[in-house]
């Protein structure tokens, strides 16, 4: 029974005696792998003037099938990286020579050293040597060359052009509306030949139709029945508007009866024969509409005569009117004038008003109805956005940042105890934190190169919004990386402010990024409205285009 167990140990430790030698080979040509790895890196010069660069050279040897990560971003601080150039890949049987060469600069004179930098083969980490700096100021010579104070701060006019680009294209649609609307509605058109046959006086449009009638084809056509339907409307036309008497709707018996009453009464002096041949004219124009009679042509060319006779006679032997009835005529033409132009008003007006509200309802189809009532009625942050941005640098170590607008350097008096403390600090503001949008950067020096305190800064913050007034901060945070790669903490969050103007709250949103190194920190802090969606893309644009600059 032991020498079956004996035996049973001896397969299984056989076994795992295997295994482990074979993981004991995997383990020594991994090693074997990364000790034929080679990493070397080398500089150009120790030496250099303000603002010249060093060429920084990382050299691998590594298998060919090995991933080899370099460096990338502002890993070089305190000396910044100008580019990055991959050099061209050597291959060798199963070996690879990698080569990466980066532009260095700094801006600033004194020593500097250029930390270690991690180069990853198969996620196994290399470091290369680090190198010494020193980074000299340009010589002036001052008595060649004359110096100047440096210039005071000019305070920037705002550009309009956008806004009065805006104004300009509301005035062109308004001024074309307008032309249209006078064109078809205002301006005094010709007349037709209607219209000014129309505006001729009772008597001088009756002869004028008659006139018209005598050239006619009614009667080489055979259209007895029109002829005399038109030569009897143009006389009782006549008589309605000058003599005064219902004529188009009297009877033939009617309208000389009321003839002869007017004779007798001796408003119209008329004889007895032209009132018989005035009627033998109206008799004969019934019966050729209502009998179908057909006199011959020389009867009613002769009737026409007998009409335009009639006419003129009846024009004399009207009284000459007095001035009250001249009087009371050109008012009532004026009258007529200004109803006439109102109603023009009235309907250009209505025109005016439809196309407005036509466009008015496709404008919020198409844009929305706030973007519509903001756009004409403006709204702050709507006007920020779309202004004309600035793009600036900052402060000491410098922060580049595009804003709507400039802002502006403000005197911050350090108390004793943060003096002992803090080299420098420089703060610009645009804004407040208790309005509609700001926006602020602060760029701060420390007299010991020792690393900052983020959480204190970030709880001073916090502290200046409470001293305003806001309540109720709720606070996030995560890692925020600029587009150059440098690494910041974002603290974000919301509260509630009070208006002491209708003692309502507000809810508003912030957000504040740091950034920082070996004695130096920066801080970009912007506060906007809840529910803004104009400052939410400027918030947005701004953080997109943020960068900050690490050396100091």
């Amino acid at each position: 029974m032991k020498r079956e167990n004996s035996k049973l140990n001896i397969k299984v430790g056989g076994h795992l005696g295997v295994r482990n030698v074979f993981f004991l080979i995997i383990l020594i040509c991994s090693q074997l792998s990364f000790a034929q790895s080679k990493v070397s890196s080398e500089i150009d010069t120790t030496s250099i003037k303000i603002g010249e660069q060093i060429k920084y050279k990382i050299t691998v040897e590594t298998d060919s099938t090995d991933i080899v990560h370099f460096p990338e971003g502002q890993t070089f601080s305190p000396l910044e990286s100008v580019e990055a150039i991959m050099m061209d890949t050597v291959k060798n049987k199963n070996k690879v020579t990698l080569q990466r060469i980066y532009a260095l600069t700094q801006f600033d004179s004194g020593a500097y050293t250029i930390p270690p930098q991690r180069i990853a083969i198969n996620e196994q980490p290399f470091f290369t040597d680090s190198f010494q700096i020193k980074v000299a100021d340009v010589v002036v010579d001052t008595t060649k060359q004359k110096m100047f104070d440096i210039k005071p701060l000019i305070e920037v006019e705002k550009s309009y052009a956008k806004i009065w680009k805006m104004v300009l294209w509301i005035l062109l649609t308004f001024f074309i509306i307008g032309g249209l609307v006078y064109w078809f509605f205002l301006r005094k058109k010709p007349l037709t030949e209607e219209e000014k046959e129309a505006l001729l006086p009772p008597y001088d449009r009756a002869l004028l139709e008659l006139k018209k009638l005598e050239n006619s084809k009614y009667l080489i056509q055979d259209e007895y029945k029109k002829y005399y339907s038109e030569l009897t409307d143009i006389v009782r036309s006549y008589l309605e508007e000058d003599v005064n008497v219902s004529a188009l709707e009297s009877t033939t018996g009617q309208l000389i009866a009321k003839l002869e009453m007017l004779k007798d009464a001796g408003d119209l002096k008329l004889d007895d024969e032209t009132l018989t041949q005035f009627q033998n004219i109206l008799q004969t124009a019934d019966l050729v509409k209502f009998a179908k009679s057909k006199p011959s042509t020389s009867v009613a060319e002769q009737d026409r005569k007998l009409v335009e006779q009639i006419v003129v006679k009846t024009h004399d032997a009207l009284p000459e009117p007095t001035e009250e009835e001249l009087l009371q005529t050109e008012e009532y033409l004026e009258e007529l004038a200004k109803k006439k132009q109102r109603k023009k008003i009235y309907w250009a007006a209505a025109i005016f008003a439809g196309i407005l509200l036509f466009g008015s309802g496709l404008s919020i189809a198409y844009y929305g109805f706030k973007e519509v009532k903001d756009t004409v009625f403006g709204y702050p942050t709507k006007e920020l956005l779309e202004g004309e941005w600035v793009s600036s640098s900052y402060g000491y170590p410098p922060i580049e940042i595009e804003t709507p607008d400039v802002l502006i350097r403000q005197d911050v008096e350090l108390p004793p105890e943060a003096q002992e403390l803090i080299k420098e600090l420089q703060t610009f503001t645009y804004g407040s934190y208790v309005g509609v949008f700001s926006v602020a950067t602060s760029s701060v020096t420390y007299k010991e190169q020792e690393d900052p305190d983020f959480d204190a800064a970030i709880e001073s913050t916090l502290g200046t919004f409470e001293s305003f007034g806001v309540k109720n901060i709720i606070t996030k945070q995560e890692e925020f990386t600029t587009k150059s790669g440098v690494q910041g903490l974002k603290t974000f969050g919301s509260g509630n402010i009070n208006n002491p103007l209708n003692d309502k709250s507000k809810k508003a949103k912030y957000t504040i990024l740091s950034f920082g190194g070996k004695g130096f920190m920066q801080q970009v802090m912007i506060t906007w409205e809840d529910g803004d969606d104009y400052a939410e893309q400027i918030v947005s644009r701004i953080l997109s285009n943020l960068d900050v600059k690490t050396q100091t």
